[in-house]
């Protein structure tokens, strides 16, 4: 399967610190790839690299096979990508469809289009079907802050999508849900999918992770030490050492710790 994303021995240094080494990767176009690793492996920093918010130290990013490594972030999003954050970014004190349409900024031409998805009734008319196509069941008016937090965190993946992205990046979209937030979520995500978006998502939920996503890369101390399908992930000794610590690799029962 041709590749949406690919990812060429990237390293990111902060001054004398390494904390990204060499990493290469690819995601497959309309595939739904896990970036997993401990606390501290180096996953939301290569979402930072891949989304422009840092600098790559050496190697490149590729979209669809063209050079992203220097576009800025603003850029990236007219090139097909979005992205969510684990901290919700909703704007509270607007309303579910407002909050929606200020994603369509990101497809804005210059200041004036910029500022015209919250006074455009046809860009509102697109948000609302946007909710209602993905099953988001609240009124288009209801404000954010009003509404449960498994609700805000499938509304913040809408507002992503607004920008008719081909990628999306989540970054732990099922933090601070209970199982069952996480199992629609899940249901949620599996029909962006299905729309033809490609995903890439870092998440510790490892049910989520076996659920939605058939493919994994896993990282440890910023290196890439696993990359193949989720099924045989808990297999792998350098996956149960890195979750587990040195010698447990081998002990039988352990791999609930990764699976």
């Amino acid at each position: 399967m041709t590749p949406l994303l690919e990812i060429r021995n990237v390293s990111k240094n902060f001054d004398a610190l390494k904390v990204i080494d060499d990493v290469s990767f690819s995601v497959p176009a309309n595939g739904r790839t896990a970036l997993i690793g401990p606390n501290g492996a180096g996953k939301t920093t290569i979402f930072n690299l891949i989304s422009g918010f840092y600098d790559v130290s050496s190697g490149v990013v590729l979209l669809d096979g063209m050079d992203i490594t220097k576009v800025p972030s603003r850029k990236r999003a007219a090139l097909g990508q979005a992205r969510s954050f684990q901290n919700i970014r909703l704007m509270p004190h607007l309303s579910v469809v407002e909050n929606v349409m200020l994603g369509q900024q990101s497809r804005a031409d210059g200041l004036k289009q910029a500022l015209l998805p919250l006074r455009a009734s046809h860009l509102r008319a697109e948000a609302e079907a946007q909710l209602e196509s993905m099953n988001i069941r609240v009124h288009p008016d209801d404000v954010v802050s009003s509404l449960p937090y498994g609700i805000r965190k499938q509304i913040e993946v809408v507002r992503a999508l607004a920008s008719k992205p081909r990628l999306l990046l989540l970054d732990e979209p099922a933090a601070g849900l209970n199982p069952a937030e996480t199992a629609a979520l899940v249901e949620f995500l599996r029909k962006i999918s299905d729309s033809g978006v490609t995903l890439l998502v870092v998440e510790h939920d490892m049910s989520l992770v076996r659920s939605l996503c058939d493919h994994a890369v896993v990282l440890n101390f910023g290196r890439k030490i696993y990359d193949g399908a989720t099924a045989h992930v808990h297999e792998d000794p350098q996956v149960l050492e890195a979750y587990l610590g040195p010698g447990h690799a081998g002990k039988a029962g352990l791999a609930g710790a990764v699976a």
